[in-house]
């Protein structure tokens, strides 16, 4: 069963620095549960067939120019049929007038009046964004994020493998954490996930024998960053000499989080291999594979064995 999150009024105001014109209630206890909005010019023709209460309602110059072509008794009238369906909010864009009588309106039904100097385009783009990011699906996994070289890496594996101490020593290296030990991941779109530290945790990373340590005390404030997106999966384990390991690269491994799939690899780890080296270059390779370069594929063109990699069964062969 799908969880569903929601945002508090408050957070949206203090967000967006919103004035609030009229407010029935502390408007931290108001609860917005959908990423969708609406422009309410549609209504004001007096069509509600689709009208959803759950989103925020946006008035910019648009609908306030239409409003301007009724009487006023007749755009008094249109604006209480849109209130009566008591939305969630009601948000003025362009620090657009809105006359004391749409107030007492919007008072009468219980309905938040706010208002923003943003034009409505960049005002509605930056509210979508906010809301898809905090209504997002999401999980909590055990594991490590960083940014490698621009692209995220999210490391996975048992307890104890290594992963943060490749963490830091990736942060050593120039790159940055964005979680350690639990990494909360979002489902921001239909293509993308985002992953970033719980409130409590964040930049802060447990190294045995040493303890806990504040990354971004100890190595700068450069070192962290707050979220990223979830590029690619390392997958770490502990070498097994009876397991057999991609070696060319030719296979495509992914990772399914919150029904997505994310580009994977499992990569080995024994006394002597130096896994921060082998992760930036993993990351650098990916990044080239995500531009249309795949070495394994070039090289198997230049030895003239494209045809040979892949046996009547359609599985790779190590041509090796």
């Amino acid at each position: 069963m799908r969880t569903s999150y929601s945002v508090s009024l408050g957070k949206i105001v203090k967000q967006f620095s919103l004035q609030v014109l009229s407010a029935p209630t502390d408007i931290s206890e108001i609860m917005v549960t959908t990423p969708e909005i609406n422009r309410p010019g549609l209504q004001m023709a007096g069509y509600f067939e689709f009208f959803d209460e759950k989103r925020i309602q946006i008035i910019g110059k648009s609908e306030v120019s239409f409003l301007n072509r009724f009487t006023p008794e007749k755009a008094e009238k249109r604006l209480e049929e849109i209130f009566s369906h008591k939305p969630v909010a009601v948000v003025i864009c362009r620090d657009l007038d809105f006359p004391e009588k749409y107030i007492e309106l919007a008072q009468k039904y219980a309905v938040p009046v706010l208002r923003t100097k943003e034009s409505t385009s960049s005002f509605s783009a930056a509210l979508i964004a906010f809301l898809h990011l905090n209504l997002a699906p999401r999980v909590t996994r055990h594991g490590v994020l960083v940014e490698v070289y621009g692209e995220g890496i999210l490391l996975l594996g048992e307890s104890g493998v290594g992963k943060s101490e490749t963490a830091i020593e990736l942060v050593k290296r120039g790159h940055r954490l964005i979680a350690d030990d639990a990494v909360e991941i979002r489902r921001v779109s239909d293509k993308s996930l985002v992953g970033t530290a719980p409130d409590n945790i964040r930049h802060f990373i447990e190294l045995r024998g040493i303890g806990i340590i504040n990354a971004s005390r100890i190595f700068g404030a450069g070192a962290v960053k707050l979220t990223e997106k979830i590029d690619l999966i390392i997958n770490i384990e502990q070498w097994d000499v009876n397991k057999t390991y991609d070696r060319m690269g030719l296979e495509s491994q992914t990772t399914s989080i919150l029904d997505l799939e994310i580009p994977s690899l499992t990569i080995p780890v024994k006394p002597g291999r130096n896994l921060a080296v082998i992760i930036e270059v993993a990351a650098m390779n990916h990044r080239q594979k995500k531009l249309g370069y795949n070495a394994a594929e070039d090289l198997l063109k230049k030895l003239g064995m494209t045809d040979d990699v892949t046996d009547q069964g359609g599985q790779s062969v190590d041509p090796f």
